[in-house]
């Protein structure tokens, strides 16, 4: 398995810009860098928390790595966030915390780490190095997500691994080191240490288990788990019902979902003169749409916080400043590997604005900042994507942010199945080309304005809409789309504008129903 990971990793490297393998010197460090290094490697919370053999079996592997003089190589960035205290006390019992610690797998919080990009940044060096040079540099973490742009801006390629490969490939430094044949590294008396010279036993593991691990340490520590830490307790509160918006806050604001709606639903309406956000290829991921990682100092997100006196070292993720839709809208889209083919050639949260003023050229802009010129003038946009758009987890934020970017319509090859329900609720329109149609053979190239009709009559699962492009010529064609809007429930949701209204609405009537005062639509 290891030897064809390795394989897969070289031919990936190679196809990617024809990919040497020169190595190119870190300034003032001693070493040197090369396609396929590792400079991120973390143990995370996602796999570890309920699984004791494999952080013993870590610990065992650190343990005998540095009984033999090994090191992770000096460009490895290492870091262990366990998703439970447990860890750290059964680590601690055992002493395998201070082999862990030896070998730079030091304890930095509990819970979402390197999956969600809070591995913080690369050392300066190297990360201009990766820059300059356009390094395809690694990372492998022991989460469950590694999807592109999501570990590290700098880190094209991300590999998932148990926690004891974790600390054996930083002792590589090299995704392609193949680790069943090749050392991890050599000892002071120069003789080569392999994977096998250090790969703990069952036997071992279950030893050391036995020894360190008992169900009083779940109970003690869970005992209390709600009290939290001194920082936590220290906290100030208001005991209310409802939550105080503050208005000066980056990190939670009080989101539009609900602003201006009426006790009862509006009347359906089609889609005219809409503009294409992006023309999207195929297996475009939730973390391609959605906000995820770090947040960039120079896109719409990061400027934003500073407009806000958010230096850049306060920035932290996305995924922390999920309670606040500007941050998030901005972020939209913007995954520094995105390919709009509305810009071919290029990659990350771009597209091309057509003004509604005569004699204004085009212009390049941030998504965002184009779909904000696109609200401002009254004008729909849509989306057009190739086969399982919004495919890998579940996130709201990749139905949310377009809806909040003025997205009415996903026109796509096909969808994965939970964010196609996703977009039904929050009120976006997915259609699906029929077959034998893709944005390929209608040659679109974002510069049509398209009309989506049939909509204002009614909407009924598995009904079909027009769709008529106009083109920069201004000839136009008229194509048949297929509404993804599969069951009555959707229906209901779509008809009241997404599940969040619908709700809303029913708990007025609940209220009423039942002799209640409510204002909540007098707002």
């Amino acid at each position: 398995m290891l030897s064809e990971a390795k394989s897969a990793c070289q031919a990936a490297l190679r196809s990617d810009h024809q990919h040497s393998d020169e190595a190119h010197p870190v300034p003032g460090k001693g070493y040197s860098l090369a396609h396929g290094h590792i400079v991120i490697a973390a143990i995370t919370s996602c796999t570890n928390t309920s699984n004791p053999t494999v952080m013993i079996g870590a610990g065992l592997l650190a343990r005998k790595a540095r009984a033999k003089g090994l090191q992770p190589k000096p460009w490895v960035k290492t870091s262990l966030a366990p998703g439970s205290q447990v860890v750290t006390d059964y680590l601690e019992k055992s002493g395998l915390d201070k082999d862990l610690d030896a070998l730079g797998f030091n304890l930095v919080g509990y819970g979402c780490t390197t999956c969600i990009g809070n591995s913080g940044p690369l050392q300066p060096e190297v990360a201009k190095l990766v820059e300059d040079h356009d390094l395809t540099v690694c990372s492998v973490l022991s989460g469950n997500r590694n999807f592109e742009g999501r570990i590290n801006t700098h880190v094209k390629a991300n590999y998932l691994a148990s926690p004891p490969l974790v600390v054996a490939y930083a002792l590589a430094g090299s995704i392609l080191v193949d680790l069943t044949t090749e050392p991890l590294g050599i000892r002071a008396d120069g003789k080569p240490v392999y994977l096998k010279d250090v790969w703990p036993t069952d036997a071992e593991i279950q030893a050391a288990i036995q020894q360190s691990l008992t169900p009083d340490m779940f109970r003690n520590r869970y005992a209390d788990v709600f009290k939290g830490g001194e920082a936590w307790q220290k906290i100030q509160g208001n005991a209310s019902l409802t939550y105080p918006w503050q208005n000066t806050s980056t990190y939670v604001k009080n989101p539009p979902y609900f602003t201006h709606i009426a006790p009862q639903t509006g009347e359906l309406v089609d889609i005219k003169g809409a503009r294409i956000l992006a023309i999207l290829g195929d297996s475009v991921t939730t973390d391609h749409i959605s906000p995820a990682g770090s947040i960039k100092a120079d896109g719409p997100a990061g400027r934003y916080l500073q407009h806000h006196g958010v230096d850049l070292p306060d920035f932290n993720s996305y995924g922390a400043r999920r309670g606040n839709h500007e941050v998030m809208m901005r972020g939209t889209f913007a995954n520094i590997r995105l390919s709009n083919e509305m810009l071919p050639g290029t990659t990350g949260g771009i597209t091309t604005y057509f003004s509604k003023t005569k004699g204004v050229f085009p212009e390049t802009l941030p998504i965002y900042t184009a779909a904000m010129k696109y609200q401002e003038e009254g004008t729909p946009l849509v989306v057009v994507a190739g086969k399982e758009y919004g495919t890998g987890s579940s996130r709201d934020w990749a139905a949310k942010g377009p809806l909040l970017l003025g997205v009415k319509a996903v026109i796509a090859e096909s969808f994965e199945r939970i964010h196609r329900s996703n977009l039904v609720g929050m009120g976006i329109l997915p259609l699906t080309f029929l077959k034998g149609e893709s944005r390929k053979s209608l040659a679109l190239t974002g510069e049509e304005i398209i009309d989506i009709t049939g909509v204002s009559s009614g909407i009924k699962p598995g009904m079909t809409v027009t769709c008529t492009i106009t083109r920069s010529t201004g000839q136009t064609s008229t194509h048949t789309l297929l509404c993804r809007i599969d069951t009555q429930d959707e229906v209901d949701y779509f008809l009241n504008g997404g599940i969040l209204p619908y709700v809303l609405r029913n708990l007025a009537k609940s209220s009423k129903k039942h002799g209640v005062n409510t204002s909540i639509f007098q707002s």
